[in-house]
């Protein structure tokens, strides 16, 4: 923009001046981009370089190392003699690698004990073994890192492997024990708490010689006896499942007994005169434990607790708990035997028909309370009643808030305590000449 530009005096352009644009000068749609990229980018190039995949495969340049192989001698502390040896070692420019033997780490040897001459009298003596064969068990172990099938190979005398693996782990044990300060501070070596058994070790490797041994046919035959014994058992798992399920269980048996209480507190009538009763319905296993077929003992427990709660009730529930601790017993039994579990369902049992017996004797007192308080008081013009003919059969109890003269003592607790009774004022007169009208109309 120059002066021309800002005054606005620019020349006019003439047809001479203008250029047909070409339609070479637009930008071509790369090849491989969608046109919708390509109109929303505006051929604008990747945020991120790429690079060539041929450069991937390229490795660095390594002038600074030059490796090569070479043909060396060597030295292994494995050996004790002096055997040099040779091996191809990769050399980094031109520098030998120094050090050990790579593979000598793993020469590994077992540290046999030693006993001296005043030992093996002492604690080491054996009528079967004599010092000189003992001397010559320990050289070939020691030789042998404890091949025992080498050393019986190598033993001049005819000893059994196990034999030979007896004496050496007795007199190993032998040592420990006699070097030990106390006998607990080597109670917990392999050696001492798990001491060779040469008679189990004989009877192991015969019964492998013996099913090693057998034929095709006979190991057909055991895996034919093997599945009808698995037949047979599983049939009677099933049968005993069956009769479970349809036959009722012993509640003596166990505590796969549930129990429910008959009469829950909530359900009885303060009317019945009928004596507390606690019917036991005798129940199977539950579903459940039949299908676990495995299960403890304190589970069943548990679910024969719930069942017998929600029969009785969560506030009856609360009570026997209540009462339980009360006489020390834990909720839970400690150790939960099929006896134990037993009785203290049948304690549960004993519990809630206590409650219920309560529970009636409580309704029974509160009935009788009623009667005595709705009893009413002879006035002076109410003729006397006569105790012959079917009242003879119920006898008249005087109660004892009532005094000699009609009069009550402690009118207002038992106003309270008993409001449905009669009233000791003299009925109104409109009630008397109801009454005596009624009485002369019948006349």
């Amino acid at each position: 923009m120059d002066a021309k530009d800002i005054l606005g005096i620019i020349p006019k352009a003439t047809p001479q001046d203008k250029k047909p644009r070409s339609q070479k000068d637009s930008h071509r749609k790369p090849d491989g981009v969608s046109r919708e990229v390509y109109a929303l980018t505006g051929g604008l190039g990747p945020l991120m370089p790429s690079l060539d995949a041929s450069h991937l495969k390229r490795r660095p340049p390594s002038d600074k190392e030059k490796v090569t192989w070479q043909w060396l001698p060597f030295t292994s502390s494995a050996r004790a003699d002096t055997l040099q040896l040779y091996h191809w070692v990769r050399v980094v420019n031109s520098i030998p690698p120094t050090g050990d033997y790579s593979f000598a780490k793993y020469n590994k040897s077992v540290d046999i004990v030693k006993y001296t001459d005043e030992e093996y009298e002492k604690h080491l003596t054996d009528p079967m073994w004599t010092k000189e064969e003992t001397d010559q068990l320990f050289d070939l172990c020691e030789r042998f890192d404890l091949r025992f099938i080498v050393i019986a190979d190598r033993f001049p005398s005819s000893r059994s492997v196990e034999a030979l693996k007896s004496r050496y782990y007795a007199v190993s044990r032998a040592l420990l024990v006699a070097r030990a300060p106390s006998p607990g501070d080597v109670s917990g070596h392999p050696l001492v708490k798990e001491s060779y058994n040469m008679s189990q070790e004989v009877e192991r490797k015969r019964a492998l010689s013996m099913i090693f041994s057998q034929t095709k046919q006979q190991e057909r035959k055991d895996a034919e006896i093997l599945a009808e014994a698995k037949r047979i058992a599983e049939s009677r798992m099933l049968s005993k499942a069956a009769e479970e399920a349809e036959l009722p269980v012993d509640e003596t048996v166990g505590p796969e007994s549930t129990e429910k209480a008959a009469i829950p507190v909530e359900s009885v009538s303060p009317s019945s005169n009928a004596q507390p009763t606690t019917t036991q319905d005798s129940a199977s296993v539950p579903a459940s434990l039949r299908m676990l077929r495995v299960y403890l003992r304190t589970h069943a427990l548990d679910q024969m607790v719930q069942a017998a709660s929600t029969s009785a009730g969560l506030r009856t529930t609360k009570r026997v708990e209540q009462t339980l601790q009360e006489l020390g017993i834990h909720l839970k039994p400690k150790v939960p035997t099929k006896a134990v579990c037993a009785e203290h369902l049948e304690l549960r049992k004993e519990i809630l028909t206590l409650l219920n017996l309560q529970k009636q004797v409580q309704y029974k007192e509160a009935e009788a309370s009623g009667h005595n308080d709705s009893s009413y008081v002879e006035t002076p013009g109410t003729p006397k009643r006569s105790h012959r003919g079917g009242d003879q059969d119920r006898p008249f109890v005087i109660p004892d808030s009532v005094a000699f003269g009609g009069e009550r003592v402690g009118k207002r607790e038992q106003k309270r305590k008993a409001p449905g009774r009669y009233s000791e004022a003299p009925p109104s007169p409109p009630q008397s000449t109801k009454r005596a009208r009624k009485l002369k109309a019948s006349d």
